[in-house]
């Protein structure tokens, strides 16, 4: 019997004023490693959600990237550094860019998801 896909959860919290310049590092820099995997077949689906409005300030979060892997095995994998390297001949600007993705959050958590089914 084959593994159900497995969903998870990127969080991720931007200081004031950071987060324009993270979905510019994230959609420059992170999206064509996922994109290589969502291709490679290791991902299923990725998403990046954004709140639509300011809202009430409460929230923990202003960025949302939802990955579906295709397994478990998948999640566990790693082929993130062969990628990074294919398509980013300019390491020291890629390291250098990304620290500055994260010098921008305040905080950062991943939260694999588990359905649970609702009666019929």
């Amino acid at each position: 019997m084959a593994e159900s896909p497995v969903r998870v959860a990127y969080y991720y919290r931007t200081r004031w004023g950071a987060h324009a310049e993270f979905i510019d590092l994230f959609t420059r820099n992170h999206w064509p490693i996922l994109r290589e995997q969502l291709r490679g077949g290791r991902f299923l689906d990725v998403t990046l959600d954004v709140p639509r409005f300011h809202g009430d300030g409460r929230a923990d979060w202003d960025v949302l990237v939802t990955i579906v892997y295709r397994d478990w095995a998948a999640m566990e994998a790693h082929a993130e550094m062969e990628i990074t390297a294919r398509l980013f001949p300019d390491q020291v600007a890629y390291r250098a860019e990304e620290q500055r993705r994260f010098e921008l959050l305040e905080a950062h958590w991943d939260v694999p998801l588990q359905t649970v089914a609702l009666p019929g």
